[in-house]
């Protein structure tokens, strides 16, 4: 009888989680493409750009029919006993019970300031996104979670990519980073989307992913 927690068996599942998040991701998207063709002013501030996101594209009804997402998303989820994540993405047949399994997604801007300074939005992006993850801050449930880069300021996104990696390598050793961020491709005609992989507190190997959303365009006020 072959035994269902075998190796082989969990490397499917795992398998499976990765396919389901990457089609969650690739609606997550289109939202983004939406905001951008519609041209909406933003302000230059994390969690008003995320709420814009989340409320007015990812879970409007109509949006939501039209792409086919039927999954739940909250904004600022209460994640006990740490605090709250900026976005908890629940299966429609979970709805019902709040401590279920459950993806997460953590929300950082990205700016052109000290891009190589352990203080910098880069840097946050790790100290304040990544290490929640690795430190276990986060549940993992499925051992894949997600971060979404605003970009504030224009710049060569891939190139800052690499700069996110270098600190990493040199500065950030607590990010456990066994696999750097690497560019993918399972969302046509998106090319920032990325991810990478680490190991967590207790031993666990996660993977991440990362979206970057260029909003450098509709951004019209400095964060306050």
């Amino acid at each position: 009888m072959n035994n269902p927690m075998d190796a082989s068996s969990f490397s499917r599942a795992q398998h499976n989680y990765y396919c389901e998040f990457e089609k969650i991701l690739s609606k997550i998207v289109i939202c983004h493409n939406l905001m951008i063709d519609n041209g909406i002013p933003l302000p230059n501030n994390e969690n008003l750009i995320r709420d814009k996101l989340v409320n007015n594209y990812i879970n409007n009804p109509k949006i939501k029919r039209k792409i086919e997402f039927p999954y739940f998303v909250f904004p600022e989820a209460q994640e006990i006993p740490t605090g709250r994540t900026d976005i908890r993405i629940q299966h429609p047949n979970s709805y019902y019970d709040q401590n279920t399994e459950y993806y997460i997604i953590e929300c950082k801007r990205i700016d052109n300031t000290n891009i190589r300074g352990t203080t910098g939005l880069n840097a946050l992006y790790i100290s304040e996104g990544i290490y929640r993850f690795v430190s276990n801050y986060y549940s993992s449930h499925y051992f894949t979670n997600g971060m979404i880069g605003f970009v504030v300021e224009p710049m060569d996104i891939h190139d800052n990519i690499k700069t996110i990696n270098h600190l990493l390598k040199n500065n950030f050793h607590q990010a456990n980073t066994n696999r750097e961020i690497s560019q993918q491709n399972f969302i046509p005609d998106f090319k920032y989307h990325y991810n990478s992989e680490h190991k967590t507190k207790n031993g666990s190997r996660l993977r991440l992913y990362h979206l970057m959303f260029d909003f450098s365009s509709l951004i019209h006020q400095k964060k306050k």
